[in-house]
Protein backbone atom coordinates (compact mmCIF):
# COMPACT_ATOMS: atom_id res chain seq x y z
CA UNK A 1 0.00 0.00 0.00
CA UNK A 2 1.65 3.30 -0.89
CA UNK A 3 2.51 6.24 1.78
CA UNK A 4 -1.28 8.14 2.64
CA UNK A 5 0.39 11.30 0.73
CA UNK A 6 1.20 9.58 -2.16
CA UNK A 7 -0.76 10.77 -5.32
CA UNK A 8 -2.01 7.70 -6.87
CA UNK A 9 -4.46 7.16 -10.06
CA UNK A 10 -6.76 4.89 -7.47
CA UNK A 11 -7.10 8.30 -5.01
CA UNK A 12 -6.89 10.51 -7.72
CA UNK A 13 -10.07 8.72 -8.96
CA UNK A 14 -11.57 9.06 -5.66
CA UNK A 15 -11.05 12.59 -5.62
CA UNK A 16 -12.15 13.00 -9.06
CA UNK A 17 -15.44 11.38 -8.37
CA UNK A 18 -16.16 12.98 -4.80
CA UNK A 19 -15.84 16.53 -6.95
CA UNK A 20 -18.37 15.04 -9.17
CA UNK A 21 -20.59 14.10 -6.52
CA UNK A 22 -20.20 10.71 -6.95
CA UNK A 23 -19.71 8.84 -4.17
CA UNK A 24 -22.40 6.07 -4.93
CA UNK A 25 -21.42 3.39 -7.15
CA UNK A 26 -23.39 0.68 -8.38
CA UNK A 27 -21.70 -2.54 -9.53
CA UNK A 28 -21.00 -6.32 -10.01
CA UNK A 29 -17.62 -6.89 -8.84
CA UNK A 30 -15.60 -9.92 -10.19
CA UNK A 31 -11.49 -10.37 -10.35
CA UNK A 32 -10.81 -7.02 -12.69
CA UNK A 33 -12.65 -4.49 -9.98
CA UNK A 34 -10.18 -5.76 -7.32
CA UNK A 35 -7.70 -2.66 -7.23
CA UNK A 36 -10.59 -0.46 -8.20
CA UNK A 37 -12.36 -1.75 -4.57
CA UNK A 38 -8.70 -1.94 -2.50
CA UNK A 39 -9.10 0.55 0.42
CA UNK A 40 -13.24 1.67 -0.37
CA UNK A 41 -13.65 5.20 1.15
CA UNK A 42 -15.85 5.40 3.99
CA UNK A 43 -17.28 8.10 2.66
CA UNK A 44 -18.47 5.71 -0.72
CA UNK A 45 -21.41 3.78 -1.29
CA UNK A 46 -21.15 0.12 -3.09
CA UNK A 47 -24.51 -0.85 -4.25
CA UNK A 48 -23.93 -4.07 -4.79
CA UNK A 49 -26.12 -6.27 -7.19
CA UNK A 50 -26.28 -10.00 -8.26
CA UNK A 51 -26.31 -9.66 -12.06
CA UNK A 52 -24.80 -6.66 -14.80
CA UNK A 53 -28.45 -6.34 -15.96
CA UNK A 54 -30.33 -5.59 -12.45
CA UNK A 55 -27.30 -3.32 -11.22
CA UNK A 56 -28.29 -1.00 -14.32
CA UNK A 57 -31.92 -1.24 -13.62
CA UNK A 58 -30.98 0.45 -9.59
CA UNK A 59 -28.28 3.04 -11.03
CA UNK A 60 -31.48 4.03 -13.99
CA UNK A 61 -33.75 4.39 -10.90
CA UNK A 62 -31.61 5.81 -8.93
CA UNK A 63 -30.16 8.46 -11.15
CA UNK A 64 -34.14 9.00 -12.09
CA UNK A 65 -35.28 9.74 -8.30
CA UNK A 66 -32.28 11.67 -6.95
CA UNK A 67 -31.91 13.40 -10.45
CA UNK A 68 -28.26 13.20 -10.81
CA UNK A 69 -25.51 11.00 -12.49
CA UNK A 70 -25.69 7.46 -11.45
CA UNK A 71 -21.62 5.45 -11.94
CA UNK A 72 -21.93 2.03 -13.18
CA UNK A 73 -19.36 0.02 -12.55
CA UNK A 74 -19.77 -3.26 -15.25
CA UNK A 75 -17.10 -6.42 -14.84
CA UNK A 76 -15.54 -7.00 -18.61
CA UNK A 77 -16.73 -8.97 -21.24
CA UNK A 78 -20.09 -10.73 -20.51
CA UNK A 79 -20.35 -7.70 -17.89
CA UNK A 80 -21.12 -5.34 -20.56
CA UNK A 81 -23.18 -7.58 -22.54
CA UNK A 82 -25.35 -8.52 -20.09
CA UNK A 83 -26.84 -5.23 -19.30
CA UNK A 84 -27.64 -3.64 -22.82
CA UNK A 85 -31.48 -4.32 -22.55
CA UNK A 86 -31.70 -2.07 -19.21
CA UNK A 87 -29.21 0.28 -20.62
CA UNK A 88 -30.83 0.95 -23.69
CA UNK A 89 -34.08 1.50 -21.35
CA UNK A 90 -31.88 3.79 -19.42
CA UNK A 91 -31.27 5.60 -22.65
CA UNK A 92 -34.86 6.14 -23.40
CA UNK A 93 -35.42 7.63 -20.17
CA UNK A 94 -32.53 10.02 -20.49
CA UNK A 95 -30.99 8.42 -17.16
CA UNK A 96 -27.28 10.32 -16.48
CA UNK A 97 -24.92 7.24 -16.16
CA UNK A 98 -21.64 6.83 -16.23
CA UNK A 99 -20.45 3.55 -17.12
CA UNK A 100 -16.82 1.87 -16.28
CA UNK A 101 -16.13 -1.02 -17.63
CA UNK A 102 -12.65 -3.00 -16.26
CA UNK A 103 -10.43 -4.69 -18.46
CA UNK A 104 -7.66 -7.06 -16.47
CA UNK A 105 -4.07 -6.24 -17.64
CA UNK A 106 -2.71 -8.69 -20.23
CA UNK A 107 -0.69 -10.81 -18.03
CA UNK A 108 -3.72 -11.56 -15.77
CA UNK A 109 -5.47 -12.84 -18.74
CA UNK A 110 -2.25 -15.18 -19.96
CA UNK A 111 -2.17 -16.82 -16.23
CA UNK A 112 -6.30 -17.42 -16.97
CA UNK A 113 -5.45 -19.43 -19.89
CA UNK A 114 -2.46 -21.02 -18.62
CA UNK A 115 -4.82 -22.29 -15.69
CA UNK A 116 -7.65 -23.71 -17.24
CA UNK A 117 -5.06 -26.41 -19.60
Amino acid sequence: MPPENERTVLRATHDLMRRLGLATVFGNPGSTEQNFLEDWPSDFTYVLGLQEASVLGMANGWSRIMRRPALVSLHSGAGVGNPMGNLLNAWYDKAPLILLAEQQVRAMAALERCSQT
